[in-house]
């Protein structure tokens, strides 16, 4: 098993596509042709944790933060950094951060919070705009089902719970050949007139070049005409944070008791109590302040997420509570994540969950 192999197969189950522009995910120290022994799977890649992989033969470590967040100068070993990543590469081990793109992910981070909490009917709380496009073609009437179809297989014409999704519209289509031009249908310098069908698909942004392949191995004509546009429409499958429901709705303090035992927090941080019981539940994993509004304007009753500041406290306005139960905290189980998805993947093989314990914050 490669790493490139494994580097696939997590990505798609969290395109890198979907990740913030802020971030620095995918293969950070390794190559992508290198033979792996084990995987070990950790929320932060500190020297301990590599220490960690090298005891257990485990040369890829799969971390859902990247130790490389901006630029390194140098590599001499003066911070924890440094020597994360001059330990890794020392003993050939490769690192792979997967970050916002699994924050994005509708089985993502958020979606293990909602798991956790029991919450039904999750929706994402900020679509990412921008992740939806659209492909038109021109193709003659008789090889019309053959480019649509490998268009489906190629991963389009997928809206929600639906697939095989498109529209198409009869008509006739023309053009002509000059000199160097090797025409399917029609004579080169001759006008051509052919009944075509347009066939229009949607299909994610990751799979843009999958789905233009797929176009080009299968249309019959020389030059292919196509227009890829981007949508505005919302997609309620990427995007950050997600709002769910509780089976029964509980007061306050006896749900603020419950997140506190679930998380382990070691104290939850919140704003003024309302009086009024816990229905409605918006959740974010890490730094989720700048998702107040979204969770106040999508009637949450209360918004869990982590690292919140003096001030975004006051955003609450009295119209929901906010609770902060700690970065490490919201993401922990991130880890169990990825672990139960790469041993479902390959079964025969290496992948442990590691144990060294990664949170920087203690609680008195």
């Amino acid at each position: 098993m490669l790493v490139k192999e494994i580097i696939r197969e997590l990505e798609k189950f969290a395109p890198t596509a979907y990740a913030e522009d802020f971030d620095n995910v995918g293969l950070l120290t390794g190559s992508p042709g290198s033979e792996v022994s084990g995987i070990l799977v950790t929320l932060d890649t500190l020297e301990t944790v590599v220490d960690e992989a090298i005891e257990k033969n485990c040369n890829l470590i799969v971390a859902f933060h990247p130790i490389i967040f901006s630029g390194l100068k140098k590599l001499t070993g003066s911070n924890y950094v440094e020597r994360a990543i001059l330990k890794a590469i020392k003993n050939d081990i490769a690192i792979y951060a997967i970050h916002t793109a699994l924050d994005n992910s509708f089985k993502g981070v958020n979606d293990m919070i909602c798991e956790q909490l029991g919450l039904i009917e999750r929706t994402i709380l900020i679509p990412q705009p921008g992740t939806i496009k659209k492909l038109v073609t021109f193709a003659p009437k008789k090889n019309a089902a053959e480019v649509r179809e490998a268009l489906f297989a190629a991963g389009a014409g997928t809206i929600g719970n639906y697939d095989h999704c498109s529209f198409n519209v009869a008509g006739s289509g023309s053009f002509r050949g000059n000199e160097a031009s090797n025409p399917v249908i029609g004579r080169k310098g001759e006008t051509h007139y052919e009944e075509e069908m347009q066939i229009g698909v949607t299909f994610p942004k990751h799979l843009e070049k999958n789905i233009l392949n797929a176009l080009f191995d299968n249309h019959p004509y020389e030059e292919v005409a196509y227009e890829v546009t981007t949508l505005e429409n919302p997609n309620q499958h990427i995007g950050m944070g997600m709002t769910g429901i509780l089976k029964e709705e509980m007061e306050e303090k006896a749900f603020l008791e419950q997140v506190k035992k679930t998380f382990g927090s070691g104290c939850i941080r919140h704003s003024a109590l309302l009086g009024k019981p816990i229905k409605k539940v918006a959740v974010l994993g890490g730094s989720g302040s700048f998702a107040i509004n979204q969770a106040i304007a999508a009637g949450a009753d209360i918004f869990i997420t982590a690292d919140l500041k003096y001030h975004d406290f006051y955003k609450a306005e009295q119209r929901l509570v906010l609770a902060d139960v700690g970065h490490y905290e919201s993401e922990q189980y991130t880890k169990t994540l990825l672990t139960t998805y790469l041993k479902k993947k390959f079964a025969n093989f290496a992948v442990v969950l590691s144990n060294t314990e990664t949170n920087p914050i203690k609680y008195f």
